[in-house]
This record gives structure tokens, sequence and C-alpha cells, in this order.
């Protein structure tokens, strides 16, 4: 059973930054692609960035520029470092293990205009 639990969410102005941290457990950490996603409401969720076990990174174009996933393999944590956050960043994000059904329970970013 892997577990995943998100933290580091909270409210920001818009220009701001914030670092989310996703901790797992229960998995070979190492060896499996992450990735961020976010639902704002009213909308689907959607993908965010990826990072592969061998620390290759995507990033979906709304994000890319300001945003930055990274890993630690030795803690068994993967990284979203937000920064020049705008209002339409404001969701729930989530980390999962690529290519499966593990999900974290989400953290909330609000950034006000």
């Amino acid at each position: 059973q892997v577990q995943l639990v998100e933290s580091g969410g909270g409210l920001v102005q818009a220009g701001g930054s914030l670092r989310l941290s996703c901790a797992a457990s229960g998995s070979r950490f190492s060896i499996n692609d992450m990735g961020w996603y976010r639902q704002a409401p009213g909308k689907q969720r959607e993908w965010v960035a990826t990072i592969t076990s061998g620390g290759s990174t995507n990033y979906a174009d709304s994000v890319k520029g300001r945003f930055t996933i990274s890993r630690d393999n030795a803690k068994n944590t993967v990284y979203l470092q937000m920064n020049s956050l705008k209002p339409e960043d404001t969701a729930v994000y989530y980390c999962t293990v690529k290519w499966t059904n593990y999900w974290g329970q989400g953290t909330q970013v609000t950034v006000s205009p």
C-alpha cells in the first residue's frame, strides 16, 4: 500500500512563491515516476509536472518557467517549487505515482490578486 501526503499549500499573493512537498511511503520510491496535478473549482483535474525516476522533468505550458519539480530519493519526497504565482494557479494540488491509482489527499493553494 502506497501512501502519499502533500503539504506546503496556503494563501499567497500574486507574484509570490510556495513549495509543495509530497512524502511517499510503502513503495520503492526511487524507481517511480512522480507527478503533480491540480484541480480548480468547477474544472477537471489537470496535469502540472512530471519527474521520472531518472530525474527528467516535463511541465504543462501554463507553468513552464515558473514551476520546478524535483525529488529527494533519500527522503522519499517530491517537491513542486512554484514561483511567480498567478490567481489562475489557485487549485487543490495532488501528487501521484505516475501510471498508478495512487494519489495524495491534496493541498490547497490559493493565490490572491
